[in-house]
């Protein structure tokens, strides 16, 4: 007896950590092509269905894809209904495991050639370079999943010489929905819906169980594969807990589902078993999982938006809009934290030109908001910091550049917010006014750009009349030195004229770095030149004074 269970308890531990290398080796492996790939092709509900459903079957963990999800929709990367679509899609995706068991697994002994495999990625993982090293993981993996199948397959033999699971009752929905409560438990213990399906495909297998004890055990391993995500979420935003939510009431609807139409689900199989040739043991267990989520996936789909709309006004937003995105989850997954924090940055940075745009427009700012943006900005530093860095990544150092410049430009910028008496006396001047209309468009401009209402292009002409604004500048200035040396202004004035013009100057300047750095979407190089205008204006003004 202490045999057979250390084997069962062996060969599952064998099966899990083989899922855990596979799956980090292959999301290593693929790097951020990955995410881009995920956030690229989940255009509608359908699209992003389908990307869930390949990206699972690819990683073989639809709890991977869930919890990578949850921090997608964090990050503001998707949408929630679009992130509603892929955690459907990762159900039907993570069916695919049960297709792998039945078919390589338990009708060739893989166990003794996977040993091979194990060796093979694990020299790779030790002698390897970049992405070798991450293939090489996954190849272990991958080889250590057939071993600890070929392990269960001889636990589940001896336990069915032990206990005949077959012999309790089999009939009824009080039996069905015990079996489905076991396996919701089998799958929270493991915290792996494919983990428990293997073990109940040995089990069917070995003769352990019989086909419907089978049925249930993978209804109710669908349902338990939803507690990892809803572990994830905790102490999340309000987006990942929608996504959560949204992936347990999926699974729970599914599952209860399954069961009202089991007897419908058996017949369909038998009818298969003898008019397709499908195989009355695993391979139907696997078709079986595959059918119930399929149909689960076909009845919420055409309403995925309204499904959506729902857990919305259940779960309304709350907190900070302005750092709505800043969820510590994510840190771990620094392309995505990086993207997160740029996305935080572009509605600070939209919030704090509108109000620089309303200090000379009208009244001064005022402070509670004045407040806010520079609490948001902060917020947006700490979460910087605690960024991991990871050298191996390519992409990494360069989407952590255009933040880190974005954080400089707007602490400066936010403390110009409100224009100095001097100034403001003089902003309505008539040697000023072509100089405050450009500033005012640019703002503008910038806003909106940095909340997606403006058109494409946008970035250059902000670049564009912010050279302008530079250029007015050093044309006035000469010009009113001038008037003044001969009497049209006083002292006094020319030199609040000055100041008036480089502190325009500078609010361009800056709406056109930081739209610079945040307007694109892949976070673009900085240019050559960086500071030369500004640091032009600084010198005028030591000049000056």
């Amino acid at each position: 007896m202490t045999a057979l269970l250390f084997k069962l308890v062996g060969g599952i531990g064998l099966f899990l950590m083989g899922m855990v290398l596979l799956t980090d080796g292959l999301k290593a492996a693929a790097g951020d092509a990955l995410r881009h790939w995920l956030v690229r092709f989940t255009g509608t509900p359908a699209r992003a269905f389908a990307s869930g459903a390949l990206v699972t079957a690819m990683v073989q963990s639809s709890s991977a894809t869930t919890v990578t999800v949850i921090g997608f929709v964090s990050a503001g990367l998707l949408t929630f209904p679009q992130a509603v679509g892929v955690v459907m899609g990762a159900s039907l995706g993570t069916t695919g495991t049960g297709w792998i068991v039945s078919v390589l697994g338990l009708k060739v002994s893989v166990g003794f050639y996977a040993l091979p495999l194990v060796g093979a990625g694990a020299f790779l993982r030790l002698l390897g370079r970049g992405r070798t090293r991450s293939v090489g993981l996954a190849l272990a993996g991958f080889g250590l999943i057939f071993i600890g199948i070929e392990t269960l397959q001889e636990a589940m033999r001896g336990l069915s010489g032990v206990f005949d699971l077959a012999r309790l009752p089999a009939g009824g929905p009080g039996t069905h929905l015990l079996a489905a409560l076991i396996g919701a438990v089998m799958t929270v213990v493991m915290q792996s819906s494919s983990a428990a399906a293997a073990t109940t495909l040995t089990a069917l297998h070995a003769g352990a169980i019989n086909f419907d004890q089978a049925a249930s055990l993978v209804i109710g391993a669908a349902v338990g594969t939803t507690v990892t995500g809803a572990l994830a979420a905790i102490g999340g935003t309000v987006p990942a807990k929608r996504t959560a939510l949204a992936h347990v009431l999926f699974n729970l609807a599914t599952g209860l589902i399954a069961l009202a139409l089991l007897p419908g689900f058996l017949r369909a199989i038998a009818w298969m078993q003898s008019h397709w040739g499908l195989d009355p043991g695993a391979m139907s267990l696997a078709a079986f999982h595959t059918a119930f989520v399929a149909v689960g996936a076909a009845l919420f789909l055409p309403f995925i938006r309204r499904f959506s709309a729902v857990l919305e006004r259940w779960l309304p937003e709350r907190g900070p809009a302005l750092t709505r995105h800043l969820d510590t989850t994510v840190l771990q997954t620094p392309a995505v934290a990086l993207e997160a924090a740029r996305r935080a940055l572009r509605e600070t940075a939209a919030e704090t030109l509108e109000l620089a745009a309303g200090g000379l427009d009208g009244p001064q700012v005022v402070e509670p908001a004045a407040l806010r943006v520079r609490q948001a900005l902060e917020q947006v530093r700490e979460f910087l910091t605690k960024v991991p860095a990871q050298p191996d990544a390519d992409a990494v150092p360069r989407l952590r550049l255009a933040p880190m410049h974005a954080v400089d430009h707007l602490t400066r910028l936010q403390s110009r917010l409100t224009p100095p008496e001097p100034v403001r006396r003089v902003l309505h001047h008539p040697h000023l006014e072509s100089a405050r209309t450009l500033v005012l468009e640019t703002l503008k401009l910038s806003v909106a750009g940095l909340r997606g209402a403006a058109s494409e292009g946008w970035v250059r002409q902000v670049e564009q009349q912010a050279a302008a604004l530079a250029e007015l500048r050093r044309a006035e200035r000469p010009r009113i030195l001038q008037e003044t040396a001969e009497g049209a202004f006083a002292p006094s004035l020319a030199l609040d004229l000055l100041d008036a013009m480089r502190w325009l100057d500078r609010l361009g300047y800056h709406a056109w770095r930081l739209s610079h750095y945040l307007g694109a979407e892949n976070s673009p190089e900085p240019p050559v030149v960086e500071e030369t205008e500004f640091a032009e204006a600084e010198t005028e003004a030591a000049n000056v004074a």
